[in-house]
């Protein structure tokens, strides 16, 4: 094995998807040596040749055999069986790091290699991925989540630091809780971008993420700024006959083409936010009341 400066480690990848490829990359802009990755598909196969050029592609028993640490990148529902697999063929080894980066997991899905004296850490981008170098120019505005035993949790915030990102400790028991926020937000916000645009394709305006872009950007940047204090529209003002009215045109669209995902989607988002627009006084419970008639009217489900 080549020489390395003092503390640099010779790193795995399992899994050359649009997160182990870039992890992988910021590992070795850091100075640590990636010593094997492993593709099985022709794009994991294209990203390992753009983001680790020169590293081989190996098989999983030859990474865990040749790294120091193990990155496992692979989705969250083969975790489990991949950590037990290796733990039943001896492969794991005394002193080894290994890391996951599912969000759902901490160090507990990592327990087979614990138990062959590996070192277990959960180190989560708080971040979606395109898999492409540009990913590594979004890590120091990036979050992880990151999850290990006391002893070695410096180990794991040292990690994060080096690939340029913000580490934030999670506990074992908030892992689910931690992932269902970040999912929530970031999956559910490209739903309602994508149903936004379908409703305003369908009226005939040609490019919906031109009026769409504006808009949204500077609702984010002022909820992340201001909280729920800087809520607008109609049921954040109380107006039920917009709100009806929405919730009608909503409803008779679906005697055409359209599917009901967007209708059912608008109604709870809608009793959601007039639920928390009372609970922090800003709008009365009967005008509440009168929100959530707008959006039972009769008819709906």
């Amino acid at each position: 094995m080549a020489s390395r400066k003092p503390g640099r480690l010779g790193v795995g990848v399992i899994g050359a998807g649009k997160v182990g490829a870039v992890l992988g990359a910021a590992l070795r802009a850091a100075e640590h040596a990636v010593v094997g990755v492993s593709a099985v598909s022709e794009g994991s196969r294209d990203r390992a040749e753009s983001l680790l050029p020169g590293v081989p592609i190996l098989e999983i028993p030859d990474i865990v055999e040749r790294a120091e640490l193990v990155l496992l990148a692979v989705p969250d529902d083969a975790l489990p069986e991949l950590v037990e697999g290796l733990a039943a063929t001896g492969a794991w080894q005394q002193g080894q790091l290994v890391a996951h980066t599912s969000g759902r997991f901490g160090t507990g899905v990592l327990a087979p290699a614990r138990a062959k004296g590996a070192l277990p850490l959960a180190l989560h981008p708080a971040m979606t991925f395109t898999g492409m170098s540009l990913d590594l120019n979004r890590l120091p505005d990036c979050s992880f989540g990151v999850t290990a035993d006391r002893a070695i949790l410096p180990v794991a915030q040292a990690l994060v630091v080096e690939m340029g990102a913000e580490p934030v400790v999670i506990e074992e028991a908030d892992r689910p809780l931690y992932h269902a926020a970040l999912a929530h937000s970031s999956n559910n916000l490209v739903t309602l971008a994508a149903q936004s645009s379908e409703l305003l394709s369908g009226i005939g305006v040609e490019e919906p993420s031109r009026m769409l872009g504006p808009l949204l950007r500077a609702s984010l940047e002022n909820a992340l700024v201001s909280g729920e204090s800087a809520l607008t529209g109609p049921v954040a003002r109380g107006d039920s006959g917009t709100v009806e009215a929405h919730a009608r045109a909503l409803r008779e669209r679906e005697t055409g083409p359209g599917t009901s995902d967007i209708r059912a989607a608008y109604r709870e988002l809608a009793k959601a936010t007039a639920t928390r627009a009372v609970t922090r006084g800003l709008l009365t419970a009967a005008q509440a009341k009168d929100i959530n008639r707008a959006l039972d009217m009769p008819g709906e489900e």
